[in-house]
């Protein structure tokens, strides 16, 4: 209690334990503590200066958030509260990655540094957006996840163009715009602008040269003109080429994120990866995204060559079982026989899985959602597609399909 905070202090006493924002406790100078749930009036208590009151928690409080088991410094880091209602605490999704937390039923702990000095030392050395860069490796540990993730990746295609109203509702998502508006890139019959126009407008004003997650270093392939679109080049701020998915904004070293923090300083990449955030999920709700059955389904010749692999592997699974049962396989060195035919059979389903996932990847259409997701790094693995389409997913019973 201070000449300089007594009257918004004698306010929160009155609105007392029940009214938020308000108070719970009153630490007299002798250290008796009053609890104002049992006062029966507030206008019976006279607050004197060097007094403390125990307030409620409010908006752009500093507080410490933790998900153990804390392993690194990022396992606890300083948020500013956002009071909201009910019981639940809610973070921004690209800072689960140092923490390792997902929404599947994670406890977290809160804590309120009570102290001055505990309060600076959060604010100036704990605070999320400093600790984006991991002294462990110098690189950084948060990036671009999920919608927001996949939504970017599907927004820079060289095929996505963007209508006027739309572009400019996006435009009042990024709180640093200026009021500028590029030129479209079409102009007849209907002005449109292209997805990576939209992007370049929250990129800082930096120059980038990287590849994306589909970029294939084949050195048969020597076109200039970037025909897979897949190597990213910014300059001053601009996307001129490429797709940005999770190599270019992700949780890696080398990506737009890392190089902003270092050339432009921490509050420039908190910025850029909240308005990334707000324009791409905007673009997203306009634009729709969805997976279907037709997309797990490969078409005929694909589903007849799976089949045949399929089959020829489980030739070889037997084959090496009757060898196993007459003592005719091979023995591994240092393997007992039980464990050499478990490799054995391993080698040749895994050979399989993999040969398979090959065929039924190639056979999908770029527009294919399940690939969709996979290319751009927010969710699954070529893995997973090859399961879904050819191994584990489907079941072909008299030409029905069962998922």
């Amino acid at each position: 209690m201070t000449p300089f905070n007594i009257h918004e202090l004698k306010q929160l006493v009155a609105n007392g334990p029940l009214e938020w924002p308000g108070a719970m406790y009153i630490i007299r100078s002798d250290q008796t503590r009053i609890d104002l749930r049992y006062v029966r009036s507030v206008n019976d208590i006279v607050l004197e200066y060097g007094w403390i009151v125990e307030r409620h928690l409010r908006d752009d409080d500093v507080v410490l958030f933790n998900r153990q088991p804390s392993l690194h410094k990022m396992s606890i880091m300083g948020h500013r509260a956002k009071i909201l209602d009910w019981s639940t605490f809610r973070l921004n999704l690209s800072v689960t990655t140092p923490y390792n937390a997902d929404f599947d039923g994670d406890e977290m702990n809160l804590h309120v540094p009570q102290s001055m000095t505990a309060r600076a030392d959060a604010d100036q050395l704990m605070m999320v957006p400093r600790n984006i860069i991991t002294p462990q490796n110098n690189r950084n540990v948060m990036g671009i996840v999920q919608d927001a993730l996949l939504g970017v990746s599907r927004m820079t295609k060289r095929d996505v163009f963007i209508e006027k109203d739309v572009f400019m509702n996006a435009m009042l998502w990024i709180s640093t715009w200026d009021g500028f508006i590029p030129a479209p890139a079409i102009i007849k019959p209907r002005p449109l602008w292209t997805g990576k126009q939209l992007f370049s407008m929250i990129t800082p004003k930096i120059n980038y040269r990287g590849k994306s997650k589909n970029h294939k270093d084949d050195p048969k392939i020597t076109d200039p003109f970037n025909y897979l679109d897949s190597e990213v080049l910014i300059h001053d701020g601009l996307l001129l080429s490429g797709i940005v998915d999770k190599n270019i904004v992700g949780a890696s070293g080398g990506s737009i994120v890392h190089v902003t923090w270092l050339s432009k300083g921490w509050e420039e990449t908190r910025n850029f990866m909240n308005q990334i955030q707000g324009i791409v999920n905007f673009w997203f709700v306009n634009t729709s995204y969805s997976v279907s059955v037709s997309d797990t389904v490969a078409d005929a010749k694909t589903i007849e060559d799976i089949q045949e692999t399929l089959n020829k592997a489980k030739e070889k699974v037997l084959n090496i079982m009757s060898k196993a049962q007459s003592g005719e396989l091979k023995m591994m060195p240092g393997k007992p026989l039980l464990e050499s035919f478990e490799m054995n059979i391993n080698e040749v389903l895994n050979d399989t899985r993999s040969n398979v996932g090959k065929s039924a990847q190639n056979s999908l259409k770029e527009r294919n959602a399940i690939k969709g997701t996979v290319m751009a790094g927010s969710k699954g693995s070529e893995l997973n597609i090859s399961q879904i389409i050819a191994c584990v997913g489907q079941q072909n019973v008299q030409g029905r399909w069962y998922i």
